[in-house]
């Protein structure tokens, strides 16, 4: 959960992208979504501040596999050998929304949000997120609780968080 600096309060959505907007100005950030799980909700939660349009690029919700070859060029083979759900998927998914979009910066998310679909190694509540760009990325896999919507709530809050951290230099 991302803590604001000054205090021990977690930041809500709506804060945490108006932090993500002021850091992208600041930074002259371009940046970029590519979304399973939340279904574009990262994307929603960035444009809903006003003035997003200067720094988000495009959003991406390649619920499918095969949306996820198309639109972001993600290897059929990774898919086969790791599933949608795992690290080397987000990873493709950041490189796939940079190059597709031009932009500097992207999130990606691939989860089981429930309440079916899960596993015995990918439960419902498994999230994976990565940041980054073409070059270079981060991935986080999140075990996260609660209902579908929750799960869902949740992984928006985490990817706004890391694109905050990765801007802040904390990545």
């Amino acid at each position: 959960m991302a803590v604001h600096a000054e205090s021990s309060e977690p930041l809500d959505i709506v804060s945490l992208a108006e932090r993500l907007g002021a850091l992208c100005r600041q930074r002259r950030v371009v940046l970029s979504t590519a979304e399973s799980c939340t279904g574009g909700g990262v994307a929603s939660a960035i444009t809903a501040i006003a003035g997003s349009s200067d720094y988000f690029e495009t959003g991406y919700v390649t619920y499918s596999n095969a949306a996820k070859m198309r639109l972001l060029g993600v290897d059929e083979s990774l898919l086969i050998s790791h599933g949608a759900v795992s690290r080397a998927v987000v990873e493709a998914m950041v490189a796939g929304a940079c190059v597709d979009s031009g932009a500097d910066l992207a999130v990606a998310i691939s989860g089981v949000a429930g309440p079916g679909g899960g596993s015995p190694e990918k439960p419902v509540g498994t999230v994976w997120l990565a940041w980054g760009h073409q070059g270079q990325s981060v991935a986080e896999c999140l075990h996260l609780t609660g209902d579908r919507d929750a799960v869902r709530q949740a992984a928006v809050q985490e990817a706004l968080a890391g694109l905050v951290r990765w801007l802040s230099g904390d990545e």
